[in-house]
């Protein structure tokens, strides 16, 4: 009885876990089970960098399954930049490594563009503010019932968001839904 508890363990495990993927300014986890990043962390690098994004689009890197361009299509879902193109917009080059769909999430375009955005905002802001290291690792939450596009992608049921300034660290929790009419300090874990 053990040994297949510990078999079944180790196969939920294995198809749930993802590939540990270091790229040059993020660090993620990928599941290619829910086409979805598990995780990603990354440091603010340009708090104020003026980088064109005009004319990107997410690319699919080679040798992993992942999202594409079809899991997005008209639908309420947006590529959400997990490590935000605005926080690598030192240059083209490294803004363009952020449109990787190993960077990408299926988020909410009421998220995205809203409070998710805002708090990407606060975490530049703060990096010029307190001139210190910006470190942030969000986590895509995948509880509950899960809804599973045509296209095969996964739709993550939240995020949790955890900043690290210096010493302090604070965590914020989102679920992947419209934050229209709140502010992101709402969703600050006490």
């Amino acid at each position: 009885m053990i040994r297949t508890t510990t078999l079944l363990l180790l196969l939920f495990s294995t198809a749930i876990n993802g590939q540990l993927i270091k790229t040059e300014i993020f660090t993620v986890e990928y599941s290619e089970k829910y086409e979805q990043p598990l995780w990603v962390e990354y440091e603010v690098e340009c708090p104020d960098g003026k980088a064109s994004r005009q004319g990107m689009d997410f690319w699919v890197p080679e040798g992993i399954k992942t999202s594409d361009s079809d899991d997005y299509k008209n639908n309420i879902w947006d590529k959400g930049h997990l490590a935000p193109a605005a926080a690598f917009s030192c240059d083209k080059e490294m803004l363009y490594k952020t449109f990787s769909y190993l960077n990408s999430a299926l988020q909410h375009e009421g998220l995205n563009r809203g409070q998710w955005s805002r708090l990407e905002a606060f975490e530049r802001d703060a990096a010029n503010f307190f001139n210190k290291e910006v470190k942030v690792r969000v986590d895509v939450l995948f509880e509950g019932d899960l809804e599973v596009l045509p296209s095969g992608a996964t739709v993550p049921s939240g995020f949790r968001k955890t900043i690290q300034i210096g010493d302090i660290t604070r965590v914020f929790e989102f679920p992947n839904a419209d934050t229209k009419g709140t502010s992101w300090i709402n969703y600050l874990n006490k």
